[in-house]
């Protein structure tokens, strides 16, 4: 199996993943039981990010490829039928489940897709997740769809205009709501959107020190437009001195691509205090 990003292997201890009510107490016997041979890649999917998985013996390998899936698989070959080899203990942003892994001998019997159940899921309130991306993704749609209040602060270049909309803060997050008018008749192939803290001032006679913030979250995942574009991006709350510029930079895919930056000044992330928690409400 081709691990992209192996999954660290912790021993299960009493009181882990505490913090809330515990859970009447369960056997192996009582979970939901996994047939699994070194022959067959178990893949299991949950409804939400995945943000902890552990394997209680070394005799499974795992990786998670993306957010919301992990691959299983026994190192090895040659146990018993019917014989545990590992419990897997799977923590979202939400809920929790677990599963005993059973060796098969029989290839055919292996289970190959498994996707988690409601009836197997356990809530839980992950300490580390302050808003689900389930949340963070209604809080976003609201957001692309509310009107502009934010009209003074905008970037011309190559005929195109790039404006910031809206600014909120929600949470421990702020949401950055900008567009694009595209006034030619060239398409453009989005190669990155990338978000950087940099000095307000450049001098020659100093480098720059420009900060890369990773978005926790871009709302739209599409990479082309023609004449108009809009998304939101939620980047972790901070706060940054008067001589530093939020710059929201969008870039081509050709060798030649355009280029555009927007500027948000430190003044301009001050008026996302005044968030309107109606704009949240269900309809």
């Amino acid at each position: 199996m081709n691990l992209k990003r192996t999954i660290t292997v912790f021993f299960l201890t009493v009181g882990v993943l505490s913090g809330h009510e515990v859970l009447a107490q369960r056997t192996y016997e009582e979970m939901e039981q996994l047939t699994v041979n070194e022959q067959v890649t178990t893949v299991i999917t949950a409804s939400e990010p995945i943000r902890f998985v552990d394997i209680s013996t070394e005799k499974i390998a795992g990786d998670q490829p993306i957010d919301n899936i992990i691959r299983l698989k026994p190192k090895e070959g040659g146990h018993e039928d019917g014989e545990v080899l590992a419990i897997v203990t799977i923590v979202t942003e939400r809920y929790r489940t677990q599963y005993a892994l059973l060796y098969t001998t029989r290839v055919r019997e292996a289970v190959t897709d498994k996707e988690i159940e409601l009836r197997e899921r356990d809530a839980y309130n992950n300490p580390a997740v302050s808003m689900s991306t389930a949340e963070m993704i209604r809080f976003a749609r609201r957001i692309w769809n509310s009107p502009a209040k934010i009209r003074n602060v905008a970037t011309k270049a190559h005929r195109m205009t790039m404006r910031l909309n809206n600014i909120y803060a929600v949470g421990d997050y702020f949401f950055i709501d900008f567009s694009v008018e595209n006034r030619t008749n060239i398409r453009f192939d989005i190669d990155e959107i990338r978000v950087k803290l940099a000095d307000k001032k450049l001098s020659k006679a100093t480098n720059a020190q420009v900060v890369e913030l990773t978005p926790t979250l871009v709302l739209e995942g599409s990479k082309v437009f023609r004449h108009g574009y809009r998304n939101v991006i939620v980047v972790k709350k901070m706060t940054f001195p008067n001589d530093k510029i939020l710059t929201i930079e969008m870039t081509e895919k050709q060798i030649s691509g355009r280029n555009i930056c927007l500027n948000i000044d430190y003044e301009d992330v001050l008026a996302a205090d005044s968030f309107n928690v109606t704009l949240l409400e269900e309809e």
